[in-house]
Formats: C-alpha cells, structure tokens, sequence
C-alpha cells in the first residue's frame, strides 16, 4: 500500500518555504495531498480556485515537480476528515520559527483527540526558507519590493499582477 500524508494550509500565496516542506515530504511519503485550505473565517489575497491553480503552477509548471506523486486539492472540512477521505494516515505541518511551535502543538494536539490513528509530522524548509511567511510576502509586494527569491516565477507575476 502507497503511503499518503496530507500537506494542508492556506497557501496564499505558496511560498518557497512551503515548497521545501513538499519537496522533503516526498523523500518519506509515495504520494502528497497538497490541499488549500478555505476557512470562511479568513480573508484570503487569492481565491480558493487561484491558490488550486497557483499550487499547480508553481510545482508543476515552474519546477517540473511529479504530477504522479502530488495532488492538489481544494478543502473546506477537518483535516482528519480529508486524511479519511484519502487513506492517509499522516498530516504534514511546516515549523518556520519557534513562535509557530505552540499554535502547531495544539493543532496536531486536537487532531489527535479526534483521530487517535493520525499523526502528525512538523518539517522544517531549509535555513534559507524558514523566515518567509505568505503574510509577509503580500506586504512586500504591495510596498514594491522584490518578492522573486520567495515565490517562483508564474507566482511573482500572480502576485504583481493581483495588487495591481
């Protein structure tokens, strides 16, 4: 049986950080749910259908990624709800900073409380990568500054074009 994780977050835009995250994922997992999350709590930059699209781009597109071994998804459900849809067994979470730590805590904490089967595994993007957040990305952009070394190339021109 292949082994599934699910990769869940908002992805608004997806960033270089949350691609190490997929990147190393796929040295453990045969198979990553990339899914965009849609919380009618949060106001996101990108529709739900743009962050699917500008997923898709940025992987397969900009860096050839395997479509065989990442899928993208739109969800708007438990997390735990998704990995019974999908047969995984595994929640994948990314850790920037320590700051994240406690919030992600609780989180997998939860999601343990109301799926004792799945686990949850924290990955950290390389050094390089750990300090950006798609928050602070957007704020860049919309003050002008150069966002090329955060986001791949069809993202950058997402994001520029988005502000305008």
């Amino acid at each position: 049986m292949k082994s599934t994780a699910i990769y869940p977050g908002t992805f608004d835009p997806i960033t270089y950080g949350h691609i190490d995250v997929i990147k190393k994922s796929l040295k453990i997992f045969d198979r990553v749910i990339v899914a965009a999350a849609e919380n009618i709590n949060k106001d996101y930059l990108f529709s739900i259908d743009e962050r699917v699209e500008n997923i898709k781009d940025s992987l397969f597109k900009d860096l050839k990624l395997n479509k065989n071994k990442i899928f993208v998804i739109p969800f708007n459900t438990l997390t735990i709800n998704l990995c019974k849809k999908y047969k995984a067994s595994v929640i994948i979470r990314g850790l920037r900073v320590v700051s994240d730590f406690e919030y992600e805590f609780q989180l997998a904490g939860m999601n343990k409380k109301l799926d004792e089967k799945i686990e949850t595994i924290f990955m950290m993007s390389d050094v390089e990568n750990q300090i950006i957040s798609s928050k602070f990305v957007k704020e860049i952009a919309k003050l002008d500054g150069k966002i090329d070394k955060f986001l791949t190339k069809s993202i950058v021109k997402k994001l520029k074009n988005k502000l305008e």
